[in-house]
């Protein structure tokens, strides 16, 4: 079967707080929340994709990063690729720091198509911050404030830039590169692309209609 991207729609929007009608956003799989690793091959696939060094089974981050890359590749249309850079969304860690994780301008950078791939490192962490997973949630504003962009090479990218990360959760990591950028090039156009989205469990899913009624 083909791999194709998705879009996020009116149906799916509500899942992530921070996304507009406006903004324009597309994944591959769906990550279900709370589930860890076993639940499913896209959590498996995130697990060891968002790996760190030490990290039990860190050989399988490798893997993890072709893998992402590959699917990619099959399911971005080589046309709108060679009109776009795509920009990996910056890891929660500055890069002097020794837990910086380029995971995501690797997967970018073994994207492959017909036609040239341009990628670029333009938004950087300028300190680095707790992950998400530490549950600390920050608004795409306090996000952007941490953000640096590099204006000479924004300047020198194509006229579409393709935001790339790895789960859509909340939406406020796009939205804070996505504000970055526009606020430096307001003229192009910003997609996201995402490995996954975020999605909870049905709490009713092993419920049946006679325990509901009863």
């Amino acid at each position: 079967m083909a791999i194709r991207l998705q879009k996020i729609d009116e149906t799916s929007r509500r899942d992530h707080y921070y996304l507009a009608d406006d903004d324009d956003c597309y994944f591959l799989y769906e990550y279900t929340s709370g589930a860890g690793w076993r639940g499913g091959e896209t959590n498996q696939l995130i697990h060891n994709l968002q790996k760190k060094k030490g990290d039990g089974g860190y050989n399988y981050k490798a893997q993890a990063i072709v893998r992402c890359a590959k699917d990619f590749s099959e399911a971005i249309n080589p046309k709108w690729l060679a009109t776009a850079t795509l920009v990996p969304v910056p890891p929660s860690k500055a890069k002097a720091d020794p837990l910086f994780d380029d995971r995501i301008e690797r997967v970018c950078k073994c994207i492959k198509s017909s036609v040239p791939v341009e990628v670029k490192e333009i938004v950087y962490q300028i300190n680095s911050a707790d992950t998400f997973k530490g549950g600390h949630r920050l608004p795409p504003t306090e996000l952007a404030e941490n953000y640096h962009v590099d204006a000479v090479e924004l300047a020198a990218s194509r006229p579409t830039i393709g935001v790339v990360d790895d789960v859509l959760t909340t939406g406020s990591h796009f939205k804070a590169v996505k504000t970055k950028i526009l606020a430096t090039r307001p003229e192009v156009k910003v997609v996201g692309f995402f490995v996954a989205r975020r999605t909870f469990p049905n709490p009713f899913a092993d419920v049946s209609l006679d325990e509901l009624l009863t």
